[in-house]
């Protein structure tokens, strides 16, 4: 199954990325949560589903770092999307790995509006990460929906990779059962993606697709990773879980309705193309 991360058009309208999606040919929509009340509240996503005839397959744990009415802890906002997901019929609920250590953001509008993170000698989600641990395993087994635990991007600094989250390696995520394999952020380490493939491939129960030219979720002909292979080797292992396009609105050009229906199609085809 292919579908759409509603986080690849985040600077639109939860509806209007429903309708895209369809027109485009996705079997399926992705719900990222974030501080968007129509983005949590079940009654309204399935009036989404029904009115543009489109199922949620997946969704998204919030990331942002305030959810109004929900709480700041990650672990029981883990636990808000998976009795969502449940609500809506998802069949999928994708997590983030906890961070390593805490940050303040700088804003710098001189560099070309880029924000800094200045890390800071303390781990804020060290209860999440021991839930991860010692606790999934017994949770997953007391819920419907898939939880899917997605390893996250690298930064560099002074030509070495900086790993900004705890798990965030091959040998860590192949504790858990099932893994989401973010094209993408695999990339910013400089990773081989088919070999990472080879290590999770028992365990990858989710896919997040995009490609990589310097900047993250660009269109998948668009930078350097060999998607088009990645997708061959998953029709030939008979993947059985859920290839999500998780975009950037930048690339999808969202200045031009016109510009994102022909990407998205266009995407879409490629993905069914050496998928199906």
């Amino acid at each position: 199954m292919i579908a759409l991360s509603t986080g690849s058009l985040y600077s639109y309208g939860l509806g209007r990325a429903f309708a895209l999606a369809k027109e485009a040919g996705f079997q399926g929509v992705e719900v990222l949560v974030d501080d968007r009340w129509d983005t949590r509240q079940a009654d309204y996503l399935n009036q989404l589903q029904r009115e543009h005839a489109i199922p949620i397959v997946a969704v998204h744990s919030p990331f942002v770092p305030r959810v109004q009415g929900w709480e700041r802890d990650q672990t029981s906002r883990v636990k808000r999307t998976v009795a969502l997901a449940e609500a809506v019929g998802a069949r999928a609920v994708v997590v983030h790995l906890p961070l390593g250590m805490a940050h303040v953001w700088i804003y710098a509008p001189s560099f070309q509006e880029r924000a800094f993170a200045i890390p800071l000698p303390f781990r804020p989600q060290r209860l999440y990460r021991e839930w991860l641990v010692h606790e999934l395993a017994d949770y997953q087994a007391t819920v419907k929906p898939t939880i899917v635990v997605e390893n996250l991007p690298y930064k560099r600094f002074l030509g070495l990779r900086f790993n900004r989250y705890e798990l965030n390696d091959l040998d860590a995520l192949s504790r858990f059962a099932h893994v989401n394999l973010d094209t993408t952020h695999w990339a910013t380490g400089h990773f081989d993606i088919l070999a990472i493939y080879e290590r999770l491939a028992g365990r990858i129960a989710h896919v997040h697709l995009s490609n990589y030219n310097g900047e993250e979720h660009q269109l998948p002909t668009n930078g350097i990773l060999p998607l088009d292979k990645l997708l061959q080797r998953l029709r030939a292992d008979h993947f059985p879980g859920i290839v999500t396009l998780e975009l950037d609105p930048r690339p999808l050009g969202a200045e031009d309705e016109d510009r994102v229906r022909l990407n998205l199609r266009q995407s879409y085809e490629f993905c069914q193309r050496n998928l199906s």
